[in-house]
């Protein structure tokens, strides 16, 4: 698919989005067609969720693999219970403790929901987006609303509409521009249909964060079938142009002076300032907390991407709280980048 139509983008305030802008992108979801828009997250291709055809737009849009299910939003808890058969006591314990917000929770996916939009699984993937501009399209569409991250499938997730821009001009009818999104990675998906629940991904709400909330929480196994119910687990994701190799702290500047010595243009995500001087080196600190990593992990991945990197050298962070998800995300993008054909 090539460029279709122009794409629109109109400007919002994120905390107070324009109505009409609002009722434009609106009444194209009804229409069926796809609108980008921000959540805390990342961005979201959006389709109507009921819809079989404006979400085969979606995954034609992405280059998505067609049994790689979407999450589902809806504006309040209370809209869960349309989109499954039976809404599960722990769905509402942790709606009222983490929605809206990045936690997307997996349950039985009710008759109508298509086929299409869970990927072919008898469960659907539902959340509440903690977005102003979000949740005003998702009132005003009057429709759940089936949003990706609105990028090609396996680059970099977008954390503004400039990157879904640079992938989806001309793939998607408007993209409501609300600046840069507070969290960064994706949603935590938390999988209700097993038990004890499992987590099928980490993101913006944390392992011990949802323990302390409901107690044990498992982690999936490797091979186990129930991962698939997850978006983002199945395929290669979140893969800059260049190769990126994780490093432990202590090791970055070592792996990337041996780079450097062999030709290669390096970018490099460090926590901490380097001794390196070098024409080929493209450095980026990113001090401070786990939150601020997550927050600028996609969008420094683009950057040196633009900035002719042939190979990104990521420093990784301790595995607890935010750093799970960060490292889940390095992870994919490490294989996914050495993984092309």
């Amino acid at each position: 698919m090539g460029h279709a139509y122009a794409t629109i983008t109109l400007q919002v305030d994120p905390a107070q989005p324009d109505p009409e802008a609002i009722a434009q992108a609106a009444q194209l979801i009804r229409d069926g067609e796809l609108v980008a828009f921000p959540t805390e997250t990342v961005y979201g291709l959006g389709a109507d969720a009921l819809n079989p055809k404006a979400v085969a737009g979606i995954f034609r849009a992405k280059g998505r693999p067609a049994d790689n299910p979407i999450i589902v939003h809806v504006p309040s808890a209370q809209d869960l219970a349309a989109l499954t058969p039976e809404v599960p006591p722990l769905a509402t314990a942790l709606a009222a403790r983490f929605w809206p917000g990045p936690l997307t929770l997996v349950v039985r996916r009710a008759p109508h929901v298509p086929h299409i939009t869970t990927g072919g699984l008898e469960t659907v993937a539902v959340r509440v987006p903690a977005h102003p501009v979000a949740l005003a399209l998702l009132r005003a569409a009057a429709r759940p609303i089936a949003a990706p991250s609105a990028n090609r499938s396996g680059r970099p997730s977008p954390t503004c509409a400039a990157h879904v821009l640079d992938d989806l001009r001309g793939r998607v009818r408007l993209v409501l521009d609300a600046g840069p999104c507070a969290v960064g990675v994706e949603s935590t998906v938390l999988d209700l249909t097993q038990h004890p629940p499992v987590l099928l991904r980490p993101g913006g709400v944390t392992l011990e964060a949802l323990e302390a909330a409901i107690g044990t929480v498992g982690l999936p196994r490797e091979l186990d079938p129930a991962a698939g119910r997850s978006p983002g687990t199945r395929y290669r994701h979140y893969a800059p142009k260049a190769t990126l190799l994780l490093a432990p702290p202590g090791q970055v500047q070592p792996l990337a002076v041996r780079l450097l010595e062999e030709g290669q243009t390096v970018g490099i995500m460090a926590r901490q300032p380097l001794q390196l001087r070098h024409a080929r080196a493209r450095v980026r600190i990113i001090p401070g907390d786990l939150a601020r990593y997550a927050r600028e992990l996609f969008a420094v991945l683009r950057e040196l991407d633009a900035q002719g990197c042939q190979v990104i050298v990521a420093e990784g962070v301790a595995e607890e709280g935010l750093g799970r998800a960060v490292m889940d995300r390095l992870r994919r993008a490490a294989q996914g980048s050495q993984g092309r054909d």
